[in-house]
């Protein structure tokens, strides 16, 4: 299964900014996705990864939370410097809602 309405999903760029290329917010997250090649300079590159990453790979684990439904999705994720990474990111279609929106994304 694919995350459903990927074509409307969401990242926002105080997500990537703020949380994980953050290293106040994010721990060790920041640390990673800096050493990859992303930064706080040019936000766009990390959502365009984690969108592609989003349509490469199918849901691994899908939780029903009193917020919604979140979704798990496990796989490579391509880098700025050219690597290829295996990264969890974590979606979450908000109670009522259908548009998926970025929680977390992490090194696996």
């Amino acid at each position: 299964m694919n995350l459903p309405h990927l074509d409307q999903a969401l990242v926002e760029t105080q997500k990537i900014t703020g949380y994980l290329l953050s290293e106040e917010n994010s721990g060790g997250k920041a640390a990673f996705f800096v050493a990859m090649g992303f930064s706080e300079a040019q936000p766009e590159a990390l959502r365009q990864a984690l969108l592609a990453h989003a349509a490469t790979h199918e849901v691994a684990r899908i939780s029903e939370t009193i917020h919604g439904v979140k979704y798990s999705i496990d796989g490579t994720m391509q880098t700025p410097d050219g690597r290829a990474v295996l990264v969890r990111a974590v979606w979450i279609v908000d109670a009522g809602g259908e548009v998926p929106r970025l929680v977390t994304a992490y090194p696996l």
